[in-house]
């Protein structure tokens, strides 16, 4: 009775509806390298993102193999860039990446997701990327408490988040050498930390009232979301952060979820 039992649970299984790549709504690449700052995060974003996926039912592929950038990029409705950055791709990786945003005439280019270390990149060595990402990394202050305040409720990216919002982290300041516009999402309240508190030897002033911290645009026809926020490896099970990427990366994939006024 018991070995009957088990046959027919195993025929329920394979007959029960699965998340496959047929019945995923979409599809990403992650990109997350260990880098010499950023290495210990990898596990457990790794682990949140997976579930991400099972969650709200689209495939994802994450490596750290930068390889994977001179194949067919076409099947992704995004790149996810999780704290991995231009400069740490070679050349051909970069022309990879720029043919996916950009399409090849006949199929339209893909969408990027670019977190928190992703952003910077060495000033002059890919320009293009400088402008995908719509702001330059200048410096940033010792990580402290801060108040976040949504820029847009309206975005996907800021559902997730109360109105204000305290939240830890490195709160880059930036330059807009290529005169990139974006549109924030987020902004951190500079009157909450302390803007100059830096270590011995460099000098942090701040961006005044209009510091964003998250914001999206396009370029070349692809969406782009940034996020600024994520330093360490336990903001990965903070479910307001992980809400806030997960708004993202479904506006970047997808086009959807602006809320009309």
């Amino acid at each position: 009775m018991k070995k009957l039992l088990a046959k027919l649970l195993l025929a329920t299984a394979a007959l029960a509806p699965i998340v496959s790549h047929a019945d995923a709504q979409f599809s990403v690449l992650v990109l997350a390298i260990p880098t010499r700052y950023h290495y210990e995060y990898i596990p457990v974003a790794r682990e949140s993102f997976e579930r991400m996926a099972k969650l709200h039912a689209f495939d994802m592929v994450w490596t750290a193999q930068l390889q994977a950038l001179e194949g067919d990029l076409s099947k992704y409705a995004a790149i996810v860039f999780l704290n991995t950055s231009g400069e740490e791709l070679n050349e051909a990786q970069r022309r990879g990446v720029e043919a996916y945003i950009k399409g090849d005439g006949k199929q339209r280019g893909g969408n990027a997701v670019i977190v928190h270390r992703a952003i910077i990149s060495k000033p002059g060595l890919w320009p293009w990327y400088e402008q995908l990402v719509g702001r330059s990394f200048k410096i940033h202050p010792m990580l402290q408490s801060a108040v976040v305040t949504k820029a847009d409720a309206s975005h996907p990216a800021s559902f997730a988040l109360p109105a204000q919002w305290i939240w830890s982290d490195e709160w880059y300041e930036f330059t807009n050498p290529h005169g990139v516009s974006i549109h924030p999402i987020l902004k951190v309240d500079e009157r909450s930390y302390d803007p100059t508190k830096i270590w011995p030897g460099q000098t942090a002033t701040g961006m005044g009232a209009d510091h964003p911290v998250a914001w999206s645009h396009t370029h070349e026809g692809a969406r782009v979301f940034v996020s600024a926020l994520g330093h360490n490896a336990e903001m990965y099970k903070d479910p307001n952060y992980l809400g806030h990427l997960w708004g993202g990366i479904y506006w970047a994939a997808t086009g959807k979820g602006i809320q009309q006024p």
